[in-house]
């Protein structure tokens, strides 16, 4: 009844452990990278189709998927190989379909586990993001170094059994890697679309997704962003709750939006120097 499509590259340690929360799927999708260790000879030991495409983006790598991927099921669940289906967010998908207001999309909430504990409050649980839909209506667009859906809000619904997201399964260094390449993607796309704060948006409850993206924009024109994404994180979300692990990843994000910003003010300068080089001109 669902498909799953798995985006990877180089995911050799993390693909068994995806595909095992999966193995309920007879029809799964790897879409890969143009991986140079064992993941895809891993998927298809594991009797997953391999499909190789240069990575472009998110968006475009699992709207591939849905338009050029042969999938055998009416419904879809998107993943990366580093997540892992619990058993409520397969029961969950299984009822959603089964409903008589199905939905074209739902949104998922994701569990972070670093130093080998769930990050229940700095880890912004539940962050959702929406992973699962209908194959002929769900598509992405591309926004920083993220994924978004193109529905409406009404068009969505929300499915209460979690993703687990393993996102440190590589090890802190690699998780600073990927940051630094999307802080320059996110302070490009907050320099292109110069977003102004949506109010309303703020104070909506019944919409994770939009209050999310909401103070997302807002946190744009706050002064010293870095040391408020930490008090952010680590004091009004709990993060000390988290312990040891808390305190690291609320002062990793700190460090995130430091190379955000940084970023963004390079952009800034280089933009307006070229107008000025064009007004001398």
């Amino acid at each position: 009844m669902i498909s799953t499509v798995i985006l990877t590259f180089n995911e050799a340690i993390n693909l068994p452990r995806c595909l095992a929360s999966v193995s309920w799927c007879d029809d799964v999708l790897v879409v890969d990278s143009n991986s140079t260790d064992d993941t895809c000879a891993i998927a298809r030991s594991a009797g997953a189709r391999v499909l190789s495409r240069p990575f472009d983006n998110f968006a475009g790598q699992r709207n591939f998927a849905l338009e050029d991927g042969d999938l055998q099921y009416e419904w879809v669940l998107h993943l990366d190989a580093d997540e892992e289906v619990s058993p409520e967010l397969l029961s969950a998908m299984q009822a959603a379909i089964r409903s008589k207001d199905v939905k074209d999309g739902y949104q998922i909430p994701a569990r972070i586990i670093f130093m080998g504990r769930w990050l229940r409050y700095s880890g912004m649980y539940p962050c959702y993001q929406v992973r699962f839909g209908h194959r002929d209506r769900l598509r992405f667009h591309q926004v920083g170094h993220g994924q978004r859906e193109l529905l409406p809000p009404e068009k969505l619904g929300t499915l209460d059994g979690d993703l687990v997201h393993h996102n440190f399964s590589k090890g802190v260094s690699d998780w600073f890697a990927r940051h630094a390449r999307y802080a320059f993607d996110e302070a490009s796309e907050a320099y292109a679309s110069q977003e102004s704060i949506h109010w309303f948006a703020l104070l909506q409850r019944s919409d994770p997704v939009l209050r999310r993206r909401a103070m997302k924009r807002l946190a744009m024109h706050i002064p010293f962003r870095p040391l408020a994404r930490f008090l952010y994180t680590y004091v009004l979300r709990l993060g000390f709750m988290d312990g040891v692990a808390g305190f690291h990843y609320s002062f990793m994000l700190a460090t995130y939006q430091y190379m955000i910003d940084l970023n963004l003010r390079e952009i800034r300068w280089l933009h307006r120097s070229s107008r000025h080089s064009d007004n001398v001109g």
